[in-house]
């Protein structure tokens, strides 16, 4: 059973490289309408007083809450998006 859960977890990793190649190559335009049910995006944020991160669907729109980036990457691979770390 771990073999699979592995196999799963790197072709989910092997997605996410393709989908994040692919990004870099597109105009402007292109990434505004891409996305939006594949890619979510997350950031460190604070909230009264501690470090979070907050997920983000393509077009901004707030969907979660992690404790840590590992925690967030996780949570968006789950539901088979793409993650992407905002600066």
């Amino acid at each position: 059973m771990a073999g699979n859960n592995e196999r799963n977890l790197s072709a989910r990793h092997e997605r996410a490289e393709d989908v994040q190649s692919r990004a870099r190559s597109m105009t402007g335009a292109e990434l505004r309408d891409w996305g939006m049910k594949e890619v979510a995006y997350f950031r460190t944020i604070t909230h009264e007083g501690a470090t979070l991160v907050a997920i983000h669907a393509a077009d901004g729109t707030p969907v979660g809450i992690a404790e840590d980036e590992d925690s967030a990457v996780d949570a968006i691979l789950e539901q088979d998006m793409v993650p992407t770390f905002l600066q």
